[in-house]
């Protein structure tokens, strides 16, 4: 999927977000950039550093979602963080490098799962072999002495594999040596050091005896903890280690989210932890550092940063010049209109009247939505948006939530299994809402 063409991006961004055609040019240049960059001699490559972007536009317009949706095209290691939770180095929260380590952690997951998935046809085979031991615990001996011996036990044992392949021993009980996981250790510290936690955890789990005991369960149970202590035999650490940590560095994506947030001028009175501090400390970490995890060293310079913000009552001029560098792309996202809301109720691959239209199918309720009613939805939703706050598209949850609301809790027990939502039923349920503006704001 990394190989993919910015248009075949943006296409794909298109199943799931409506509009914001700017945006989405720039992120699929930029991942396109990374596919580029690998392809080029090794002396000219580690020169060329990703070309991070700065989001600008209300909530609700796209701006995570355009993220998410893009990191899982290309199967990134994809961490999506808010500026506003850290804290600058020697003050109690969290320190802007710990956003690294948790990338890790993300990546090291990626990468164990698709080991998994490798070893899993091994590791299925030593199961087999292992259930067997637990069902015929004497078949699996052998005796250079009694040769008669050794084919009847074979014979059996093969007898009870073809038992077992074809599902017959499923509820039979078997013996298994279950070990009971150990209780986690939580460290608390302050000073920026999460990782001593993760480290200190692994150090516990070594010193501390493994508690064992027998118990009789069933034998698809067993089958499950046996699957998994396999597969864990199976997969090789050192592997794992090495590839999540290369993944991170050549395709880790880190989305800050509320970057506005920190902006603004530096605070006169006392420390400025968490805003002027801040962006401090993210400028070497977004400039190209390393940090330590406990992966071992992690460097940051080609990990593609993607910031985003309202920037309301401050401006992307207002962050410190050395890490607005660092951020060369901007990229505008534009309010949406009754239009976008329309084709976003109805055009996306899981759309929210699609998404309303199946939880109630689980109950046998068949629910329609007309096109008057999705136009009423869309004139609401637009209408409450520029009248009171706007909040964007997640408008049109609240406001789908309210006209659903009785359909959801008598579903269960209506007779009539088929509910048709048109213009008339949307403002009926809404009418009073509407018409009391003081009210709206609260509810909708």
């Amino acid at each position: 999927m990394a190989d993919m063409t910015p248009r075949q991006i943006v296409t794909e961004l298109d199943r799931y977000i409506v509009g914001q055609g700017a945006a989405k040019r720039a992120v699929a240049v930029a991942i396109r950039n990374r596919w580029r960059r690998q392809q080029l001699p090794p002396e000219l490559r580690k020169d060329v550093t990703p070309k991070n972007i700065i989001m600008i536009g209300p909530t609700g317009v796209g701006k995570t979602e355009i993220a998410r949706r893009l990191a899982q095209l290309v199967g990134a290691p994809f961490l999506k963080i808010e500026a506003t939770k850290y804290t600058e180095v020697g003050y109690h929260g969290r320190d802007v490098e710990s956003m690294i380590r948790d990338l890790t952690e993300i990546a090291v997951g990626m990468v164990r799962q698709e080991q998994r998935t490798h070893v899993e046809t091994q590791a299925k085979d030593r199961v087999t072999e292992r259930l067997l031991d637990l069902l015929l615990p004497k078949s699996n001996t052998w005796d250079p002495e009694n040769q008669e011996e050794n084919e009847r036990n074979q014979r059996t044992r093969e007898k009870m594999k073809a038992r077992l392949e074809a599902g017959e021993l499923e509820d039979r009980q078997v013996e298994l040596n279950l070990e009971q996981k150990a209780v986690p250790v939580q460290i608390f510290s302050n000073l920026g050091m999460e990782q001593m936690d993760v480290d200190f955890q692994s150090m516990f789990e070594r010193i501390m005896p493994k508690q064992a005991q027998n118990r009789q369960i069933p034998l698809k149970e067993a089958r499950r903890f046996l699957l998994e202590q396999e597969t864990e035999a199976l997969i090789d650490r050192q592997v794992v280690t090495e590839k999540a940590v290369e993944l991170v560095e050549n395709q880790g994506m880190i989305f800050v989210d509320e970057l506005d947030k920190i902006c603004g001028p530096a605070s006169t009175n006392g420390p400025d932890v968490s805003r002027q501090g801040v962006q401090r400390d993210l400028l070497p970490v977004v400039e190209g550092t390393t940090v330590n995890t406990r992966y071992g060293p992690v460097r940051t310079d080609h990990i593609l940063f993607i910031a985003a913000g309202a920037f309301h009552t401050s401006k992307p001029s207002d962050l410190m010049p050395e890490l607005q560098g660092r951020f060369p792309i901007r990229v505008e996202l534009t309010d949406l209109n009754r239009e976008d809301f329309l084709r976003i109720l109805t055009e996306p691959k899981h759309s929210l009247t699609k998404q309303y239209a199946g939880l109630l199918s689980t109950e046998g309720v068949s629910l329609e939505f007309t096109p008057d009613g999705v136009e009423a939805l869309a004139d609401v939703a637009f209408e409450v948006n520029r009248t009171t706050q706007n909040i964007g598209a997640r408008r049109l949850h609240t406001i789908l939530e309210r006209v659903v609301e009785e359909i959801s809790f008598d579903s269960p027990d209506v007779s009539d299994k088929r509910v048709v939502i048109d213009g008339p039923y949307v403002r009926r349920r809404l009418d009073d809402i509407i018409q009391n503006e003081d009210l709206s704001k609260f509810i909708l």
